[in-house]
């Protein structure tokens, strides 16, 4: 039996050491932290009972992920939880740009701009399986839906300040600028509309649900399948070299570019460790998190029940914050998302104590103090929500470099997300999970498809090692 090892258990590394496992392999996990999860780890960070998501949260490409859906993760505790409204981005004035899983609800929520959200969303949305098949395998790869694949591709190149163009109405523009701001690129630069077309399509195809009792159900569940595979999991263990995995026939890490070079040194060919070291990282998160009595008080009442919230006002604020951060300046207006969890979960809470889930986005390696900037500008669309805290818990981006070191400079996507590194991470090349060092491969969100709690990066990365084992 050949004998895999996998250096970190976030969900990429569990997804293909469970792919791993699945094809007869025996597969060993090694983790540095005493507990598992990478990006996925649900903690009580403010008060007790109050259960926080460390860093992931909402989860509309792992509900929809080709992978995780060819594992019965619900037999292992997973189940997904859905808001009433998916997503809400309000506005100065008390209105605010609302996004529901029925894409009928979310255009006639629209009004005169509903037609054109429709048109550009409809159609893929309802074929985003077929289309999900596509995108979140490398570039170089023959299509399986090729005329929908270039459909979507031809929007997804134009920046998001281009697609906005099709609407009239802050409240769309803002809905459509807000998700487009998770690609922490600014709004005018190409390709910066991709991440907002993707999330769009997959909340009208699975909305954007959680997971119950905390995002650490989805790596408690990859491991449970892991085990069930007959792998193993070892955590406290930090592994320093390659030279300490040399037995296995395949090595997957899931690391970031830089880790990898730490651990493999010279043995990596010099172009590859070239193109390594050019790997780019992308501005940070500035994560506050909050115990809140009787939940955040929003003027806009559909914010109330919406399981995320868009803080950032009117298109033109969020593009200059985004411009901002990317230009290495703090705004004083950043771009939040902030999650309510609980009210599709309400395991989260204690009583009538939530926990509120706030990223800001910040310039990578922001060593400031930006908790007043964050309170402020949730305050200026929740008037009385300071009165409300009973508990609060801080992280900056060095604070993440440290709990995770693929998150280098705060970077929680694990790479920019610039015009090149969307479509070719972490290098050129046919087979981007190859690192050219026999049986090791590269597995981290820092390979195609990126970003995200969908484990296709383990997945894919583990495809390829099984090709090349097998010849």
């Amino acid at each position: 039996m050949s004998a895999a090892v996998v250096v970190g258990s976030g969900p990429n590394g569990l997804a293909g050491a469970v792919a791993l496992a699945r094809a007869g392999l025996d597969v060993t996990v090694l983790e540095a932290q005493p507990t598992i999860g990478g990006g996925t780890r649900t903690e009580e960070l403010t008060v007790p009972g109050v259960r926080h998501d460390v860093c992931s949260a909402m989860h509309p490409l792992g509900v929809g992920s080709p992978y995780l859906q060819t594992l019965d993760l619900g037999r292992h505790g997973l189940e997904w939880c859905w808001p009433e409204i998916d997503l809400a981005h309000p506005l100065d004035g008390g209105t605010a740009g609302v996004l529901e899983r029925s894409i009928d609800a979310t255009a006639a929520g629209l009004g005169p701009d509903g037609p054109a959200w429709r048109r550009l969303f409809a159609h893929q949305a309802e074929r985003f399986d077929d289309l999900g098949a596509d995108i979140l395998r490398p570039v170089a790869h023959v299509p399986r839906h090729p005329l929908l694949l270039a459909s979507f591709g031809v929007r997804a190149l134009a920046p998001a300040s281009w697609i906005v163009r099709r609407w009239h109405h802050d409240e769309t523009r803002a809905l459509f600028g807000g998700m487009s701001a998770h690609a922490f690129r600014p709004l005018t630069s190409p390709t910066s509309a991709s991440v907002g077309l993707a999330l769009g399509l997959s909340a009208h195809r699975y909305g954007w649900p959680v997971a119950r009792g905390g995002s650490s159900a989805i790596t408690d569940a990859l491991a449970a399948e892991l085990r069930a595979c007959g792998g193993r999991i070892e955590t406290g263990r930090r592994v320093t070299s390659l030279s300490e995995v040399d037995s296995a026939d395949v090595v997957l890490l899931d690391l970031s570019p830089r880790g990898v070079l730490d651990l493999a040194g010279d043995r990596l060919p010099g172009r590859i460790a070239r193109a390594y070291r050019r790997y780019r990282f992308g501005p940070a998160a500035y994560k506050v998190d909050l115990a809140v009595e009787g939940g955040v008080p929003w003027r806009n009442e559909q914010c109330r029940r919406a399981g995320t919230v868009h803080v950032g006002g009117p298109f033109e604020q969020v593009a200059a914050a985004e411009a901002d951060v990317a230009a290495g300046r703090m705004p004083q207006r950043p771009f939040m998302l902030v999650g309510q969890q609980y009210l599709a979960d309400p395991t989260r809470s204690a009583g009538d104590v939530h926990p509120i889930w706030i990223y800001a986005h910040v310039p990578s390696g922001y060593t400031g103090d930006a908790t007043e900037t964050v309170l402020r500008q949730l305050e200026r669309f929740a008037p009385g929500v300071r009165d409300r805290i009973v508990g609060q818990a801080v992280r900056g981006p060095l604070d993440y470099e440290a709990y995770n070191p693929n998150f280098v400079g705060g970077d929680i996507s694990t790479g920019a997300n610039d015009p090149i590194q969307v479509l070719l991470r972490p290098r050129v090349a046919i087979d981007p999970y190859r690192t050219g060092i026999p049986g090791v491969y590269i597995c981290s969100a820092a390979t195609p498809p990126g970003g995200g709690v969908h484990g296709m990066c383990g997945a894919n990365a583990a495809a390829s090692a099984l090709k090349h084992l097998q010849r």
